[in-house]
């Protein structure tokens, strides 16, 4: 029997590995000391000393390291950490907000260590009230056999100033790496911002190529036009029944920021022992938002697509589905809700009662799309594949429930109605740079097609140094696509088209209406597309 049937047998203690902290000495993690951290169940308090040098370091330029100490209550003392901030759109604030940090323990002293760890993440948790959505992804993604991070909380202070709760959460360095790789030299690649395989990736870790030939190789293979010769190539680049697994584990909670869905919150592993690419799990705090999410229809990442195109490949993913099925037992996970809980809670009431009110809320309204997320992937389960959109002579056919996606932090987008007309929104915020859209994937057939919208825009300013731009201003297009039309200045509504053709005999796109300016807004008439 392979491992991935055997996860049917998983129990309840499987998933309950416990991700939580504990006391422990300044020292490298040669007897399991971080192991001990994350299951002893206890929540530390941290204190981040910055002199006033460092502050104004870290208003100035959030994402380069400052030096200075951490206090763990009530003795512990580590000298020269280093912190930046961290979080990227909707999770960002400012130093002087509340702000989440990456933190190096030995960038001074390269020996020093804290719990066993190098390096750690502590996050405020803005888009995630319940304070529990990372730790429920770790979980799960560590229970099916993909190297996570593990996640615990810790109350945190900056100076005097008391930041009440936060998110724990293991950092992706070598140490990481030898916990589940026998070789932790490999490249390690940061996905960035909404980037795929074909972007270039920032290099974190590994002796591996500098050049990113490793990269190339795998976004040239993905790529590969003749089906039979790609899936040929892709074993000897990508571990499959890891991918298999975290796609359909990235599917099943709804994770729709990782990077299956939108090329987002991701690492990428090189392998030196077998030569593959493992992708790993991130940013896993905005999970099980929409429980009747597909798990079916195929995702839009390049890696993805390679993979799901292959029949055999797309029956595994379908068989792995199932397998994995038993971590999302809504029992257990609400159990595991309210063990987390009920130890967050004293925390959160002494730092304060509103937000322990709203944690507990949260994390009632999560159980509830616990239960309704086991339903929809036990329905789903008994549905056949998804079938190419059909055409009826001479008639367009409607595309409903589109998306959003901003690679921004302030970009607004709404959907509602205008005039009595119902329309989707695109705004460009305070910052001045705005790359946002409205997304949604179809299965086509062989053919040429026309993607249509009838559009408004107002004020829309190019951005000038939108350098890999697919196209400037508004418009149509396909996902890694681009498009020679642009909407800029002001306009009334307007019919506009894009036209593209599909040459396999069938094929996922992903159609992107996009804004992509320094100001200004779009309008699009939903019904027209």
């Amino acid at each position: 029997m392979s491992k991935w049937a055997r996860l049917s047998a998983f129990t309840a203690a499987t998933l309950l590995l416990a991700s939580s902290a504990s006391r422990g000495q300044s020292a490298p993690d040669k007897a399991g000391e971080s192991d001990k951290f994350f299951r002893s169940g206890s929540i530390p308090e941290l204190v981040i000393e910055l002199d006033d040098d460092a502050c104004e370091a870290l208003r100035a330029d959030a994402r380069k390291y400052v030096m200075g100490k951490l206090r763990e209550k009530p003795r512990t003392e580590y000298e020269e950490v280093s912190f930046k901030l961290k979080g990227a759109a909707g999770s960002f604030r400012e130093f002087d907000d509340l702000p989440s940090f990456t933190v190096r323990m030995d960038r001074g002293d390269q020996d020093q260590r804290f719990h066993g760890l190098r390096k750690f993440h502590l996050n405020k948790s803005p888009q995630d009230e319940t304070y529990l959505q990372e730790l429920l992804g770790s979980d799960i993604f560590n229970a099916a056999g993909i190297l996570t991070p593990r996640v615990t909380h810790a109350r945190v202070w900056i100076n005097q100033r008391d930041m009440g709760l936060y998110v724990v959460k293991e950092g992706f360095d070598p140490l990481f790496i030898k916990r589940g790789f026998s070789d932790s030299s490999g490249n390690l690649y940061d996905g960035g911002f909404c980037q795929d395989v074909d972007a270039e990736l920032e290099k974190d870790e590994g002796s591996g190529p500098d050049d990113r030939s490793d990269l190339r190789n795998l976004l040239e293979i993905s790529t590969e036009p003749d089906l039979v010769r790609r899936w040929e190539r892709l074993t000897e680049v990508v571990d499959v029944e890891s991918f298999l697994t975290f796609m359909a584990i990235e599917q099943m909670l709804g994770h729709w920021d990782g990077y299956c869905l939108n090329r987002n919150n991701y690492r990428l592993y090189f392998d030196p022992s077998t030569r593959k690419a493992y992708f790993l799990p991130h940013g896993m705090d905005q999970l099980f938002q929409d429980a009747e999410a597909s798990v079916l229809d195929n995702p839009p990442a390049l890696v993805a697509i390679a993979i799901m195109q292959n029949p055999a490949w797309r029956a595994a993913y379908r068989k792995r589905i199932s397998d994995l099925l038993p971590l999302f037992d809504a029992d257990k996970l609400k159990k595991r809700v309210e063990q987390v809980t009920k130890r967050l809670q004293p925390v959160l009431e002494d730092f304060d009662k509103d937000v322990a009110n709203a944690q507990k809320a949260a994390a009632n309204e999560l159980k509830s799309r616990l239960e309704a997320r086991e339903r929809s992937l036990k329905e789903q389960q008994g549905q056949e594949d998804p079938k190419p959109l059909v055409f009826r002579s001479g008639r367009p056919e409607p595309l409903l429930k589109w998306r959003p996606n901003s690679e921004c932090e302030d970009a607004s987008l709404t959907q509602e109605k205008d005039s009595g007309v119902q329309v989707m929104t695109i705004a460009a915020g305070k910052s001045g740079r705005c790359i946002a859209s409205w997304r949604k994937g179809v299965l086509l057939q062989r053919g040429k097609y026309r993607f249509r919208a009838i559009m408004r825009i107002k004020d829309v300013v190019t951005l000038a140094d939108d350098r890999r731009a697919p196209g400037v201003g508004a418009g149509l297009r396909l996902a890694n696509g681009t498009r020679e039309a642009a909407l800029v200045g002001s306009t009334t509504f307007k019919t506009i088209d894009f036209e593209f053709e599909i040459t396999e005999e069938a094929a996922d796109v992903e159609l992107v209406i996009e804004l992509r300016a320094s100001g200004g807004s779009l309008a699009i008439k939903t019904d027209s597309l």
